[in-house]
């Protein structure tokens, strides 16, 4: 297919993106075209639109945004036998070479030569976009798209919550962001006794008790250690899943790890912190795991058993719709705190 189309660019170096005319992908030979019928905003969204120091570091404008997307298939690469045009698709955003160390050891989630759409590649904050045909995830045809473009993001907190057992434990999450959210669903679907849930933002937390959160703490406002020390008989919690990044939800979160307690930790600080590994970690006997990404393609399977059994519903997360050329509101709105998931519609 050759023509144009509308996207949503980072033109050049400095804050914003900008809406503009873009040609219409090519496909090589192992590549799809999927025609975009909804893109979710991420945290990554945010760090280029306001081209922060990692921004600065790592991308090379001019570049399409966007990395979190479903949307049809309608035309395929010579070599693709699967997906079938017209299939409705998800994607995986990150491109890996299935040649590497990790890629060869059933790692490559942290492959050492990772793409990541919209990233280091054009991504789907436009009408089309090409990805490699191993990236796209067939999705039944009636799930909804509110549903569809959300497993991407899905994946980071099913990654999260299954990085330990979480059966009968008591579980702090540390951000109520949209994967905050999704986490917590997921944890009690996974058969935690009690989830703790802590933000800054009251809407937030208050979708994180629609989520299923046992109790919800207003960091802002609350002594979230006394708080979950009572609430627990001085026992702490089994499992930290931390999700925000922020340095003082990390400090209260291993404060509040029992010994012996395992973390699993996704968000990302703004930068070095100071942190007292000896008494968090070391003296506690903690174990603690760093992830990214998505298990590939593990995680995936366990999201489809998630979602097609009923386990998790994630129709809350979705709480602001807007079309392509609203990408600013839809920015300033998924930056404010009072949301959840924000959706943009080609």
């Amino acid at each position: 297919m050759s023509g144009t189309m509308k996207a949503v660019i980072k033109p050049r170096p400095g804050p914003g993106l900008e809406m503009t005319t873009w040609p219409i992908p090519e496909i090589g030979p192992n590549d799809v075209l999927v025609q975009v019928k909804a893109a979710s905003i991420c945290g990554t969204d945010l760090h280029i639109y306001r081209w922060d120091p990692w921004a600065q570091g790592r991308i090379r404008p001019p570049l399409v945004v966007g990395h979190e997307f479903c949307g049809i298939v309608v035309e395929r690469g010579a070599s693709v036998t699967s997906p079938q045009v017209g299939d409705f698709v998800s994607a995986e955003s990150h491109i890996v070479d299935n040649t590497c160390f990790y890629c060869r050891t059933g790692q490559g989630h942290i492959c050492a030569n990772t793409q990541i759409i919209g990233v280091d590649r054009d991504g789907a904050f436009a009408e089309y976009i090409a990805i490699p045909a191993q990236n796209a995830w067939v999705n039944p045809p009636d799930m909804p798209l509110e549903v569809a473009v959300l497993q991407e993001n899905f994946g980071n907190a099913v990654h999260t919550a299954f990085a330990t057992d979480l059966t009968a434990k008591k579980v702090l999450v540390t951000g109520c962001g949209p994967v905050g959210v999704m986490t917590i669903a997921v944890a009690k679907a996974a058969g935690a006794r009690s989830v703790f849930a802590t933000d800054i933002y009251p809407y937030r937390l208050a979708l994180a008790q629609r989520m299923g959160a046992d109790v919800v703490i207003n960091a802002r406002t609350e002594d979230v250690v006394r708080r979950v020390y009572d609430l627990t008989e001085g026992e702490g919690v089994d499992v930290l899943l931390e999700m925000s990044g922020a340095p003082s939800a990390i400090e209260q979160g291993f404060t509040l790890l029992r010994p012996g307690g395992e973390a699993a930790l996704l968000g990302l600080t703004p930068g070095p912190i100071t942190f007292d590994i000896n008494n968090a970690i070391v003296f506690k006997g903690a174990k603690v795991y760093g992830i990214v990404g998505r298990e590939l393609w593990a995680t995936w399977y366990r999201m489809r058993g998630l979602l097609r059994s009923g386990a998790v519903d994630l129709s809350p997360v979705v709480t602001h719709k807007f079309r392509l050329e609203e990408y600013d509101k839809a920015l300033e709105t998924m930056a404010s705190g009072q949301s959840g998931k924000v959706v943009l519609y080609p």
